[in-house]
């Protein structure tokens, strides 16, 4: 049988309206929305023409309800700027991403969270506090997925579809969630999850902060946790554009929120802050991170994939929650192994990575 939340949520992560998704299927806007609401069930021929019009497994809409998640629980930035379709979009997204945690937690043990709640707390003094918490020191991070996810918020990557938005953040029933746009940067991507962190701990619970001011906490929280008052202090970094960009390699920021950072610390003046962002855009940085780190990835995913891959028997993962690989792909980091030619797989290029969390059950 159909489970209604799960034909809204496909529909909307396909970005259809009721409207398009009947003229691909062949099914009345009528019908599909009783199917929605509840009221009708759909036969099997009728539910097999949805699937193949939204690209999800039949059995993807018969399992288990999908919780709602509404929109006053999520940190999404620039909201009043997005449509109506790119939030549901979205928010779908995050759902799918949520049920394939749900089954991963269900099989392994992970991280417990650890993300304080300092609501009110300055973002500065916040950053700080999390840095000695977390046992960072003031030395630079290594990565920020795997920071996140020691302790205990789950990571997954934000479908290419969801493109007009950087990244966005959600406590569900007490676990904490970011999701991120891996289309940007390798720096740009440390400061969306580091952003979206700020989020969580400034701005925590089941209740999202919206605004210029949530936003300016969020950036002022992750350009403190990414390079710290005391960290930059200690190095005596001079203001020269060039060692602006040895130092920022060495924090793994951009040109520009490095040059920034020390502007707002008094380590630069006005003036050579305007003369750095001069030379800096001029070199071509203020649209490109020239010679950039690599994208961030998942450290507990690749360990999940590691996993089962190791299982006899073991049904793939995207099978385990019902979705395509292609589908599970996009929510995964990429991490999906690839079917090669003659039955064997491989997986993408990436550096050994040691496990996060807990071992196998």
């Amino acid at each position: 049988m159909l489970t209604p939340s799960r034909l809204v949520v496909g529909r909307r992560r396909r970005r259809m309206t009721l409207a398009n998704l009947a003229a691909v299927s062949g099914v009345s806007v009528r019908s599909i929305t009783a199917f929605e609401n509840g009221h009708k069930q759909p036969s099997i021929e009728t539910l097999d023409s949805l699937a193949r019009a939204l690209d999800f497994p039949t059995s993807f809409f018969s399992q288990y309800q999908i919780d709602d998640i509404p929109l006053p629980a999520v940190s999404f930035r620039a909201l009043s700027k997005m449509t109506a379709i790119d939030r549901e979009s979205a928010i779908a997204a995050g759902q799918i991403s949520m049920t394939v945690n749900a089954w991963i937690e269900s099989n392994f043990r992970l991280p417990e969270m650890r993300v304080p709640n300092l609501a009110g707390v300055d973002p500065e003094q916040a950053a700080s506090r999390l840095r000695g918490l977390w046992g960072l020191g003031e030395q630079p991070i290594p990565n920020m997925v795997h920071l996140l996810e020691a302790n205990g918020v789950r990571v997954f990557s934000l479908a290419s579809d969801c493109i007009s938005v950087d990244a966005f953040s959600i406590f569900r029933r007490g676990t904490p969630f970011a999701f991120l746009n891996t289309t940007k940067s390798g720096e740009r991507g440390r400061f969306d999850a580091a952003h979206e962190l700020g989020h969580l701990v400034l701005h925590g619970g089941d209740r999202a902060a919206y605004g210029t001011e949530a936003e300016d906490e969020a950036n002022r929280f992750a350009s403190a946790l990414l390079m710290p008052r005391s960290g930059l202090l200690a190095q005596s970094i001079a203001s020269t554009p060039d060692q602006i960009l040895v130092a920022k390699r060495r924090w793994k920021v951009s040109a520009f929120a490095f040059a920034y950072r020390l502007h707002e610390l008094g380590l630069l003046s006005d003036w050579k802050y305007k003369v750095a962002a001069q030379k800096l855009s001029q070199l071509g940085y203020r649209k490109n991170e020239i010679g950039g780190i690599s994208r961030e990835t998942s450290q507990l995913l690749s360990k999940v994939f590691a996993a089962l891959r190791q299982e006899k028997g073991r049904t793939s993962l995207a099978d385990e929650v019902h979705l395509h690989s292609s589908e599970l792909n996009k929510h995964v980091f990429g991490l999906v192994p690839v079917v090669l030619e003659g039955g064997g797989q491989a997986t993408p290029a990436r550096p050994v990575l040691q496990l996060v969390g807990g071992r196998r059950r």
